[in-house]
């Protein structure tokens, strides 16, 4: 796991007793949001200073576990605390507070002070018993603010139902004794079903429907599955919501070298994460291995994902796989995803079907199983001048597949680009006509993953290369 600049903790004070000294507005809105947790919470406000409306509307709404001292706090108040938080207009009281609660055993939170706090405050999203907290570490609070309202925006008011609904079913889901995969596969529903209509009532009816598809799903998940997942060119944010789904749940992970660092983070933390990427002249997996692999862990009951870059069933040897799963009787699934064609293409902001230049889109890989250029293309088709072509792995081959393309006829004007590591930060593009093109990559120092897009729809785009 990366560093964490501070640890997420939710505590449970209901019953518990909770000491607030200060009597400022700000302290006022602390003295709220204690009291919502059910805690019973004692406020020391000083007898010269004016007390918030806010603080005394509490003491009158909940008598019996809200308190207003009209004193200074003492070091022998915060003895029990389970929480103590101060908000005081000098440093010296401050840090008197702070070693005071520390002495006894209390964490503690003083405003606006972030080296005497234990711990912060952040930005709530409450949909109780659903809440969810947000820490900038007190680096930018407009920015958690912001990332408040935008998950306020994906989380209606009418989740609190749902979130009730969990609170009270999960007992029965328990009581089940299912294996953790079928628990999984109910909350799962659940949960599809909270986003999909979050304004229906999570009613009884519902529950049944949901353990009985969970309960459907138990024998068949026993014998393991394989998901082939498209995990797109490389930004992460390209993942289909059905791949974050499966990632999400997936007990093993088979990934390539093309999968970005950042897709991997939204796999399951207890998944199993496998490299099995294919690296030229260096030890690799063969893809004998990955099929082996793939039948052994769906054979031990697993759910596995096998995560390609790009789409999988474009020149990502998903039909092989395929193949070996359906002879070994193992059930196998397919999630496409954003090839890296249409992620390079977004990147040039080319249309590489622009009705002013191209009738036909193509697609080849410039890579055979020697790792020479394909014998077997057909050459004539790809020197059409009303085509685009876009060349999967063409990099190490471009000298020669350029040389072949002029050959046969292709104009050696023809615009042309290479796009390299398409949608992720480091992207680089080199724009030359295709006569030019393997020089000018060489120039630029270029390594892959790479393709190149060959035809005039690229013409139509910018020309900016970065």
């Amino acid at each position: 796991m990366a560093a964490l600049a501070s640890l997420p903790l939710f505590f449970k004070p209901a019953g518990r007793r909770l000491v607030l000294a200060g009597a400022s507005e700000g302290a006022g809105w602390k003295a709220e949001l204690l009291a919502a947790t059910g805690a019973r919470l004692e406020i020391y406000a000083p007898d010269d200073v004016e007390t918030p409306e806010s603080m005394l509307r509490l003491t009158r709404l909940h008598p019996e576990r809200v308190t207003l001292h009209r004193r200074s706090w003492r070091a022998e108040d915060l003895t029990g605390a389970m929480l103590a938080v101060g908000d005081f207009a000098g440093e010296d009281e401050a840090r008197q507070f702070a070693q005071a609660a520390r002495a006894a055993g209390a964490p503690v939170n003083c405003v606006d002070r972030p080296a005497l706090c234990d711990f912060q405050f952040g930005s709530i999203v409450n949909r109780s018993p659903l809440v969810v907290g947000i820490s900038t570490d007190g680096a930018a609070p407009v920015f958690g603010q912001a990332v408040r309202a935008r998950i306020e925006t994906l989380l209606p008011e009418t989740f609190r139902r749902w979130a009730e609904a969990a609170r009270r079913w999960r007992a029965e889901v328990q009581a089940r004794r299912w294996p953790f995969r079928t628990r999984r596969r109910f909350w799962e529903r659940f949960t599809a079903q909270a986003f999909a209509a979050p304004g229906q009532e999570p009613d009884e009816r519902l529950r049944d429907a949901l353990l009985a598809d969970a309960e459907a799903s138990d024998q068949a998940a026993a014998k393991g599955m394989v998901n082939l997942v498209g995990a797109g060119p490389g930004d992460p944010e390209l993942l289909t919501l059905r791949a974050v789904r499966l990632l999400q749940s997936a007990d093993v992970i088979l990934y390539d070298d093309l999968i970005a660092p950042g897709t991997l983070d939204f796999a399951r933390r207890e998944a199993r994460l496998i490299h099995v990427g294919k690296r030229g002249h260096k030890p690799s997996c063969t893809q004998d291995d990955i099929n082996a692999q793939l039948v052994r862990l769906a054979g031990e009951g697993l759910q596995v994902v096998r995560l390609k870059g790009g789409d999988p069933m474009i020149f990502g040897r998903a039909g092989e796989e395929i193949a070996a799963l359906e002879a070994a009787g193992v059930p196998c699934a397919v999630t496409p995803g954003v090839t890296a064609a249409s992620g390079a293409a977004a990147g040039m902001a080319t249309s590489l079907t622009h009705r002013n230049a191209a009738r036909r889109l193509q697609f080849i890989t410039a890579h055979a199983r020697n790792g020479a250029l394909p014998e077997d293309l057909d050459w004539r088709a790809l020197a059409d001048p009303a085509a685009t072509t876009v060349v999967y792995m063409g990099l190490a081959t471009l000298e020669a597949l350029a040389a072949r393309l002029l050959a046969a006829g292709l104009d050696p004007q023809t615009p042309a680009a290479l796009v390299a590591r398409a949608t992720l930060p480091d992207e680089t593009i080199v724009h030359a006509p295709v006569a030019e093109l393997a020089e000018k990559v060489r120039a630029s120092d270029i390594a892959g993953p790479a393709l190149v897009i060959i035809g005039h729809a690229v013409a139509l785009g910018p020309k900016t290369t970065r």
